[in-house]
């Protein structure tokens, strides 16, 4: 058994898995594995109900989903509201990606006009065109100082959504639109919350943020939240390559 052990809640795993978002738990389970980190993962699905304490866990993780899943959730997902808060108020790290960043703000409104609750606990809300064919969609690098240092991140986004009312944002965007169509900020964050539209799987192409996530679970208990070395060769030629192309075009622009 394993000195260090983390446990982790993915949030509807078979309706939010958009661009294959749950790569980012397999991202965490391989980054632990390497480090000799136990990750548990459960599973909350909709319609399912459960008693588990979402304060026991040490990571809750919500990928992105359409308009039409994240209206299908929504009633589940406000089911949780009291435990999700209880969870974020004793330190659990909440990792949100797209429809999941959207609803924990207070409110969704589709392009349809059709407005979703959210969880309410950030004071942000996202509001859609009726143009469903106005979209920010592309590849997008956002510098966030989340790490202690400037640290450059690339992910892709594809959202109708316009994001407002956020005051502490994941990152200034470098490329792309961000929370906004050609917008200057991008998420939302705190130190234990990473709240984005980034797709990808984010982690894979950034490392270094997934082990700021494992590090701040794994001192949130109180244990070593040291981080060996992993070789991530292959991974900063790609960043380099992806930072030459994307960097260079917006420049020449």
């Amino acid at each position: 058994m394993s000195e260090r052990k983390l446990k982790l809640l993915h949030m509807y795993p078979d309706v939010l898995d958009l661009y294959g978002d749950s790569g980012n738990v397999e991202v965490l389970k391989y980054r632990c594995k390497m480090r000799g980190i136990e990750l548990e993962v459960s599973k909350h699905q909709m319609n399912r109900p459960d008693s588990a304490d979402f304060s026991d866990m040490d990571i809750i993780y919500l990928g992105g989903g359409a308009d039409y899943e994240q209206q299908l959730l929504a009633e589940d997902l406000m089911g949780c509201k009291d435990r999700i808060k209880a969870a974020y108020d004793s330190g659990v790290f909440l990792l949100m990606i797209c429809g999941g960043y959207q609803l924990l703000g207070q409110y969704y409104k589709d392009s349809n006009g059709e407005r979703i609750p959210g969880l309410g606990l950030f004071d942000y809300h996202t509001e859609a065109s009726t143009n469903k064919r106005d979209r920010c969609i592309g590849n997008i690098v956002v510098e966030t100082s989340l790490l202690g240092k400037p640290y450059r991140v690339i992910g892709f986004e594809n959202h109708g959504g316009q994001t407002t009312g956020v005051k502490t944002p994941f990152g200034k965007v470098l490329c792309g639109n961000g929370n906004v169509r050609s917008g200057e900020t991008e998420g939302y964050c705190e130190e234990r919350v990473i709240a984005t539209y980034l797709h990808g799987p984010l982690l894979s192409k950034n490392p270094s943020l997934a082990d700021y996530v494992i590090s701040k679970a794994l001192e949130r208990k109180g244990l070593d939240s040291t981080l060996c070395e992993i070789n991530d060769s292959l991974e900063k030629a790609c960043r380099k390559e992806l930072f030459s192309r994307l960097l260079t075009v917006k420049a020449s622009k």
